[in-house]
């Protein structure tokens, strides 16, 4: 049996909340802190915030028992042996990570500091930082002795965060002491040492018993840039596949089929080999900048990431493009929108480009209509409801009369509509698919005029009139 941690997790968004509720389900007792204290009260209440699979469970099962939440830092640091950080690291109006959230919990757990603690890094931060929350703390007082700083970053995807933190493709822990690597070595000793995965009721994924995830011991600076390396590296795999797909456009091309020859290859892997509307969320266009602006500071070159950018601004730009062709001309249209989150399964909106395209299009003289399953809530606090701009209830409500259908996020049950109902309740039969959700054939075959990313346009086949008619 693994001994229990006690863990405080400061930050009960995102990254915080799944790593405190996944933290209880491998056995440790743990207090998540947030300075908000409507957000504590929903919280303790059951109430998750964040549209995440898995999560209600995890927070019905393990809430005011083995997860408490507190607005008291003091409290909730006492008896803990290690304090994950994972707050926001929003990008500056430079590029760089706004690390101020870091800095001002830094500064307040050494306020509280009685005994030897590790300090960890969950927020995603560049290297160096745990330099500057180890001089942070010192300069409030606290003897170099009492403590150690860590980086663990995480591996999420909004979505799927639960399953990615349980069942991970590895762990790793940047530590500079054989100490703090112990206690991180054993707080994640139920996922490695394959004890988690014998138990009963356990969340389902690709680790087992007898394949446990590895956990890699680093530098701290090491995993630091093993974050924003893996992230800008995903985010190339994306803006590559997004301007191959415009060279098959531009040559008839098609580029699933492209995509997958590349990714049969398994020195490439298939995975963020998809084209769409261009990366977003919170994660892939802060990191990208931050790693960008980094490397500038260092003097290191790293101009491919200005292109990397380059291409997810220009995949907007041209799928604006691809919905005037289909129309002629924008002003004065009515479209319907499905998908306002960055992607599918979840409610996030950061730097979505779903609704980058939706201002686009109003910004054109569009009126829009949208719906999606989890982030209009959201979306209706930045993108307001009025003369035109409507929220739906519904995708073929969205379409009533409309002169075009987009299909601006890969929500699972945006790829099996009626398409018979859906021509239908449009005034022209006009899909532009922006995540490629449907094969040209049969988009055309129910009708549509359908245009998608990397493939040539599909029409409906016209029946030739009679010699006799």
């Amino acid at each position: 049996m693994n001994k229990s941690v006690h863990i405080a997790v400061v930050g009960s968004g995102y990254v915080g909340l799944v790593a405190a509720v996944c933290f209880a389900e491998m056995g440790h007792q743990v207090t998540c802190v947030d300075n908000d204290p409507r957000k504590v009260a929903a919280l303790q209440g059951g109430d998750t915030l964040i549209h995440e699979e898995h999560l209600p469970e995890l927070l019905n099962r393990y809430r005011n028992t083995r997860v408490k939440f507190t607005t008291d830092l003091g409290a909730a640091t006492a008896d803990a042996a290690a304090i994950f950080i994972a707050v926001g690291t929003p990008q500056s109006e430079t590029g760089d990570a706004d690390l101020s959230y870091v800095e001002a919990v830094a500064c307040e757990i050494a306020r509280h500091l009685t005994s030897y603690k590790v300090i960890v890094e969950k927020s995603t931060v560049p290297v160096y930082t745990n330099e500057w929350i180890r001089r942070s703390i010192e300069r409030n007082g606290v003897d170099r002795k009492m403590f150690d700083v860590v980086s663990n970053p995480e591996f999420l995807r909004e979505g799927s965060a639960v399953s990615d933190f349980l069942h991970p493709d590895r762990i790793v822990v940047g530590a500079d002491s054989e100490r703090a690597a112990a206690i991180l070595a054993d707080i994640y000793a139920p996922l490695t040492d394959g004890s988690y995965y014998t138990g009963k009721d356990i969340f389902p994924g690709m680790c087992t018993a007898d394949a446990p995830p590895p956990l890699l011991l680093t530098s701290t600076k090491s995993a630091e840039i093993i974050k924003h390396a893996s992230n800008a590296f995903l985010a190339l795999k994306i803006s590559f596949i997004n301007a191959v797909s415009n060279l098959c456009e531009a040559t008839d091309a098609n580029v699933q089929q492209v995509a997958k020859g590349m990714g049969l290859d398994t020195r490439i892997g298939p995975k963020f080999l998809r084209p769409g509307i261009g990366y977003g969320g919170s994660c892939f266009p802060k990191d990208v900048a931050a790693f960008r602006s980094v490397a500038e500071q260092m003097g290191v070159d790293f101009s491919l990431l200005t292109e990397v950018e380059k291409i997810n601004v220009q995949q907007k730009k041209r799928f604006l493009s691809k919905v005037r062709a289909a129309l002629w001309t924008l002003r004065g249209k009515k479209i319907a929108v499905l998908g306002l989150a960055f992607k599918g399964d979840t409610d996030d909106i950061r730097d979505s480009p779903a609704i980058e395209m939706v201002k686009m299009l109003l910004g054109e003289g569009c009126s829009i209509k949208a719906f999606d399953p989890a982030a209009m809530e959201r979306t209706q606090a930045v993108v307001p409801a009025g003369p035109r701009m409507e929220y739906a209830t519904d995708a073929y409500s969205a379409a009533d009369d409309a002169d075009a259908l987009l299909i601006l996020t890969d929500w699972a049950e945006f790829g099996h509509l009626d398409l018979n109902r859906m021509r239908s309740t449009l005034r022209y039969p006009i899909l532009v698919d922006g995540r490629n959700m449907y094969e040209p054939a049969a988009a055309a075959a129910a009708g549509f005029n359908y245009y998608s990313i990397g493939r040539p346009a599909a029409h409906p086949v016209r029946e030739e009139l009679s010699s006799n008619a």
